[in-house]
């Protein structure tokens, strides 16, 4: 596999750019969150140098190994974090995948960690989140315990993403107004569904195979 160079994610940044434009979206107003789960941690040089200022990992060890070896960047867990990993919680500047009280309970035992509350909007058993019907209450107990600033979501596996990022946005609005605070966050849209996102009211988004190709298992 030949691996990603700067002037590789540099092109393709700026197509992914156009793409969110083309989409109604402002590229300046838009967080894009490079994912590089099975990619080296040249990926995340290559990320940093084209103008990229936040990585995101699925996994806590690949994410601290990278640490080791890559300066400049913000690191987002965009994954599943398993509580008996709660320590590394506050190595992150965002934990995107916060899916229980209990979760939030075990990271706050070692800091008050900005996080993002993810929801399950496919209701799909194989992945992570809680479901939108308890959302908000999870939602408001999360912010009780740890720094709550939005939302995050996967969209179906082949399905139509627009009603399940519909729902999160209005999910968001819900939450805000019953904490009585902004939520600054809506982290929805991959590399396939991106543009959907945009229109939906995406403020952030996790690229990585639009930006780095294909990546190792």
């Amino acid at each position: 596999m030949r691996l990603p160079g700067q002037a590789d994610v540099a092109a393709n940044l700026l197509d992914v750019r156009r793409r969110i434009e083309r989409a109604g979206g402002d590229p300046d107003g838009l967080q894009i969150v490079a994912v590089t789960k099975g990619h080296p941690a040249s990926a995340c040089v290559a990320a940093r140098k084209a103008g990229l200022a936040v990585v995101g990992e699925n996994r806590v060890q690949e994410a601290l190994a990278k640490m080791d070896e890559v300066q400049g960047v913000d690191w987002h867990l965009i994954g599943h974090l398993q509580r008996n990993k709660a320590r590394h919680a506050p190595r992150f500047s965002l934990v995107q995948s916060v899916d229980s009280v209990e979760l939030a309970d075990a990271i706050a035992r070692h800091a008050r960690v900005p996080c993002l509350l993810q929801v399950n909007i496919a209701r799909e058993a194989q992945k992570f989140g809680v479901a939108p019907e308890a959302a908000e209450e999870v939602a408001l107990a999360v912010a009780e315990r740890l720094e709550l600033r939005g939302l995050m979501a996967v969209a179906p596996l082949g399905g139509d993403p627009v009603p399940g990022f519909r729902q999160l946005a209005l999910l968001r609005l819900r939450v805000q107004d019953r904490l009585g605070t902004a939520l600054p966050v809506l982290s929805m849209g991959m590399s396939g569904d991106f543009e959907a996102a945009v229109r939906e009211g995406a403020t952030m988004l996790r690229l990585g195979t639009v930006l780095f190709g294909r990546r190792t298992p």
